[in-house]
């Protein structure tokens, strides 16, 4: 049988390229400077295809720079951990790492103060990359003297322009609330005990608050050789916790048995606490995500009544949702997500419909309404997260643009699609054509080359 995540718009490239002057179908809006960047599980090669999980790939950042109307160049470069370093015959970059884990960042990548990351989880460090997506060598950003450091979902507070992660590592029943500045400095670090050592993916910011996300998928050391240590739990209790953004003693709600894949904003409603969330059903398989049918719900938490109130928002199956940064942790009205469908397997030869992945839309949610959007880009094609970008002087929370990168079947290679966000189901405004294939991955983020810094991930994101 084919690993789903070995074919397809899964599959993984072999080289590295660099293209320069991309063509490109439409119009770039002229005050756009700086990169859009996505990261993802890249294999430089394959042991065992079918045991092959798909988050177990090396990082591969691929990188588009657009000034002035023009998208100058693309590139794609594999995280050069020292691993890396030595399968491709090079020189092992930055100081010494201790290879038990030492790993090329996959899930996020993002830029701060000048400077870019990838990122990861587990208590595995951050990597430094030039503006070329070059590796510089392991860094220390985030890091606290018990070990924790920067993740793939922190946060940037536009108000107070802090960077906020919540870190776990592997095995440990205890996870750290770390607050940086804007350069990356640790300001404070909250350490928060997790009796079961659950696997904490996301979390969520509000004025005054941190949400945390507890759920039935726990450390598990029978899983150990699978490289991803997790199982499903029904013995372990799914809450929502609710801490003091200066840190403090952690509120536990009860809520239906479930995982929060990824937040998508949440804000404060007097002593409720609302929060909008993509989240997986009941017994749930972190090494098979393809089989999980996520949504988008809502969970108000009624800090009062002490109880928390569930509901669907939309029943389409969907990830990676984004949102306007500029409203993180603020009341809000839209937001975006990839659509997620599973296919149907493969006609035969020569059939480029993948076995199980994400579909060929974008969805745009009013949540004011309870309406959604949904861009098509045509059959076959496949499109993972979008990624919101304000407009030069924005007058409406919607006015921007969404950028992604879609697979065409037509040219068997990527473009980078940008969409009005106010005309989402319109003509794309531009479409960049890549010279090749992109396959589906992670987290990235449009890193703008001067402003204020970006929120890594979009959210630093996973």
């Amino acid at each position: 049988m084919t690993n789903r995540y070995l074919s397809g718009s899964f599959a993984p490239v072999t080289e590295e390229t660099t293209a320069h002057d991309l063509p490109v179908t439409g119009r770039i809006p002229g005050h756009l400077s700086g990169r859009y960047l996505r990261t993802g599980p890249n294999p430089l090669g394959i042991e065992d295809a079918a045991a092959h999980l798909w988050t177990l790939g090396e990082g591969m950042v691929h990188g588009v720079r657009i000034r002035d109307g023009r998208a100058e160049w693309y590139r794609n470069r594999w995280v050069r951990s020292a691993s890396v370093a030595d399968r491709l015959g090079e020189p092992r970059r930055g100081g010494p790492v201790d290879e038990r884990t030492d790993f090329a960042p996959n899930v996020q990548v993002a830029g701060l103060a000048g400077r870019t990351f990838a990122l990861i989880e587990g208590g595995l460090r951050p990597y430094e990359l030039t503006y070329d997506l070059d590796t510089l060598g392991p860094c220390d950003l985030g890091a606290t003297p018990e070990g924790y450091n920067a993740n793939a979902h922190s946060l940037f507070d536009p108000r107070t322009r802090e960077l906020h992660s919540l870190a776990f590592r592997y095995g440990s029943e205890h996870v750290q609330h770390i607050v940086m500045d804007e350069t990356g400095t640790v300001l404070r670090a909250t350490t928060v005990h997790t009796p079961g050592s659950p696997y904490m993916h996301d979390f969520a910011l509000t004025d005054h608050h941190v949400i945390l996300f507890d759920a039935p998928v726990v450390f598990s050391a029978a899983h150990l050789a699978t490289g991803v240590p997790f199982s499903w739990d029904d013995t372990h209790p799914a809450r929502v916790g609710v801490m003091p953004r200066a840190g403090g003693p952690v509120r536990w709600f009860p809520v239906t048995p479930g995982l929060v894949g990824h937040t998508l904003n949440a804000h404060e409603n007097g002593t409720d606490i609302v929060v909008d969330l993509v989240r997986h059903p009941e017994g749930f398989d972190i090494r098979d995500f393809g089989t999980s049918r996520p949504t988008l719900d809502r969970w108000t938490v009624d800090l009062a009544a002490g109880t928390v109130r569930e509901e669907r928002l939309d029943d389409r199956t969907q990830e990676f949702p984004r949102v306007n940064s500029r409203f993180t942790g603020l009341p809000y009205r839209y937001g975006y997500a990839a659509a997620v469908e599973l296919y149907a397997p493969p006609a035969g030869p020569g059939d480029p419909r993948p076995d199980e992945g994400f579909s060929n839309a974008l969805l745009k949610h009013d949540l004011s309404r309870g309406t959604t959007e949904a861009h098509e880009f045509g059959r076959f094609a496949a499109v993972g997260e979008g990624v919101f970008v304000p407009a030069e002087t924005p007058m409406a929370e919607d006015d921007g643009y969404v950028m992604a990168y879609v697979h065409s079947p037509e040219r068997g290679a990527a473009d980078l699609v940008i969409l009005s966000a106010q005309d989402f189901t319109g003509e794309p405004l531009a479409r960049i054509h890549l010279p090749v294939r992109v396959p589906l991955g992670l987290h990235g983020n449009w890193v703008p080359d001067e402003g204020p810094a970006v929120r890594p991930p979009g959210g630093v994101r996973g």
